[in-house]
């Protein structure tokens, strides 16, 4: 029988317990190919064996796939949006205690955005913000909390003068702001979401997702929230049935579940 990338996604699942099959498959395909063809691979099998016995060449593999490009305070009106009327909401709403889960959080600058917005309004000891993903080496990054300049760009100014320290080549967040976040390795196709969030965090990700992988994050999220709860996601989203999924918009790229 010949060995395709049938054979080989359901390798992979077994390997990882990723499902490539719920990813666009000619999107994830072709850039599966590129990334044998730069290490030397001109088939799947030897590919998938390599993995296998491989664990540098699988992490680097896991990372590719995940597609981790974030930065700091990523489309800044959303983040505007977020201070000036999403947090009163919430505030309102359920106090100043919130459960916030950053979804897919890659190397944590979204999470760290997220600290340094609710440090402006909440004693610190009042933030606690739940960040995970899949990749464990971005998980291990974000802990660590040193970021080269270029992500920090869009940053305003503020928040890079109260909670970084300059280095030699970057800067590193202050650890009053990393003892806010709490990074957890999570697969959203797969494992078990967490209960009673007031407000889930998950932007420019489900893109890569077919569109039956995209309604099984949006229920999961709804079951997540609590009654009213917000989901905000990303620029390049957009829930098209929204009530479907048990949401309505709430504002630009914010959903509230009904």
């Amino acid at each position: 029988m010949e060995y395709d990338y049938e054979s080989f996604k359901q390798n992979i699942y077994k390997l990882t317990n990723i499902n490539l099959s719920l990813y666009k498959e000619r999107q994830m395909k072709r850039r599966i190919e590129s990334l044998m063809q730069r290490n030397g691979y001109n088939d799947f099998k030897d590919y998938y064996q390599a993995l296998r016995s491989d664990e540098k060449l699988l992490r680097a593999f896991v990372s590719y796939l995940t597609i981790n490009v974030s930065e700091f305070y990523r489309n800044p009106g959303q983040w505007e949006l977020f201070e000036q009327k999403i947090i009163p909401y919430l505030t309102k709403e359920y106090g100043p205690r919130l459960n916030i889960w950053s979804a897919a959080c890659s190397t944590g600058d979204e999470p760290y955005t997220i600290a340094m917005i609710l440090a402006k309004h909440f004693p610190l000891s009042q933030i606690h913000i739940y960040a995970t993903d899949i990749d464990e080496d971005v998980l291990k990054y974000a802990k660590e909390g040193f970021y080269l300049t270029r992500s920090l760009e869009r940053l305003p100014k503020q928040f890079l003068n109260e909670h970084f320290v300059k280095k030699e080549k970057g800067y590193q967040i202050s650890e009053n702001i990393k003892s806010c976040v709490e990074f957890r390795k999570h697969n959203l196709l797969e494992d078990k979401y967490p209960s009673g969030m007031h407000m889930i965090v998950c932007r420019n990700v489900v893109i890569y997702f077919t569109d039956e992988a995209k309604d099984q994050v949006y229920q999961g999220f709804n079951k997540s929230l609590v009654k009213d709860g917000i989901l905000f996601i990303g620029s390049t989203e957009q829930i098209i049935h929204a009530k479907e999924m048990g949401f309505y918009v709430a504002d630009s790229f914010f959903y509230q579940k009904m």
